[in-house]
């Protein structure tokens, strides 16, 4: 499960929805669950999982939890915080 904490609809806000959603859709084809939260219509959601910063991409499950704070632009550093590697062939899960 993956909680992508956004600020309104700032451009920057819509440039990480945008690059998260282009990277799931390449790198795990359906096999995934994003959340889209704006902290201005739920702010309590940040207390929960300890968000200062927006953008902020949260994988909850499967644990371990990881954080990626940016627009999500980097396409390796995203995977890389995920704990994925480039799809070659068969999408696969977040492990």
């Amino acid at each position: 499960m993956l909680r992508l904490f956004v600020t309104g609809t700032t451009s920057r806000s819509q440039r990480a929805i945008a690059n998260m959603r282009k990277i799931c859709e390449k790198e795990l084809a359906g096999q995934y669950d994003l959340e889209i939260i704006d902290v201005y219509e739920k702010p309590e959601a940040t207390r929960e999982l300890q968000v200062v910063a927006t953008p902020t991409l949260v994988k909850v499950l499967p644990e371990p939890l990881r954080r990626i704070i940016g627009d999500l632009s980097d396409r390796e550093k995203v995977l890389t915080g995920l704990n994925l590697t480039p799809v070659t062939g068969e999408p696969r899960q977040i492990s």
